[in-house]
């Protein structure tokens, strides 16, 4: 069964995500998004890879996997290394409009994006990924593309002037696991491992997604001889 981590487990994934990762109520309160010491204060290189789980990869839940936090789920994977690993569950929609969860932010006003249910670590808190072709240092490279973190220029051009294929998705809390937790639950076969591309995250349909990945995953392999 997959453990939730608690903050005296995983102090490291909140030192990673010291002010990036804003309560809402700050965010409803204030304009602080964007402000520099409120996103990621370095990037950090990559620790090393011990297995196939790795930044960048998409964790697909097994169908037998029960745990309600992770049930049918999709994770990328944002950090892993010897602390242990950080993901964001990518199709978990809710029913919450954005515009509602951030009102301070006049620019998401009509607009349809709603919030992603990131995981069960701080679900008051809110991190976002990007689809941009270039980010500002304070935002975390996860794949070509592909930025994590919290930037209020960034996210208020993605609204209003976005270049071909830019767009972003909000999402409240996070996932964690403590080291070696992941390789073990894969062992244990609830987890698959996929390369993540940022089709996946941002344009396939979130409801659909799991169903989609597992079917691949299980789809006999045809091998072709030369």
């Amino acid at each position: 069964m997959t453990t939730v981590g608690r903050s005296s487990d995983f102090s490291f994934l909140y030192r990673l995500l010291a002010g990036a990762l804003l309560s809402l109520s700050a965010l409803i309160s204030s304009h602080l998004i964007g402000v520099p010491e409120l996103v990621f204060a370095e990037n950090k290189p990559d620790a090393p890879a011990t297995s196939a789980i790795k930044k960048g990869v998409l964790l697909v839940a097994h169908p037998s996997l029960t745990d309600p936090n992770f049930q049918q789920t999709v994770v990328l994977v944002c950090e892993h290394g010897a602390e242990g690993t950080l993901g964001i569950i990518i199709n978990r929609p809710t029913a919450i409009p954005l515009s509602e969860a951030l009102s301070n932010v006049s620019v998401l006003k009509g607009t349809s994006y709603v919030l992603f249910a990131g995981g069960p670590v701080q679900p008051d808190g809110i991190i976002m990924l990007f689809r941009v072709a270039d980010a500002p240092d304070q935002l975390r490279k996860i794949l070509e593309r592909v930025y994590l973190g919290l930037n209020r220029e960034i996210l208020e051009r993605v609204i209003t002037d976005p270049q071909p294929t830019e767009t972003f998705r909000a999402y409240a809390g996070y996932a964690g696991w403590a080291p070696g937790q992941v390789e073990f639950e894969m062992a244990m076969g609830s987890w698959a491992v996929i390369p993540a591309d940022p089709s996946s995250i941002f344009d396939k349909a979130p409801e659909t997604l799991w169903a989609e990945m597992v079917e691949a995953i299980q789809a006999p392999r045809v091998i072709r001889l030369e």
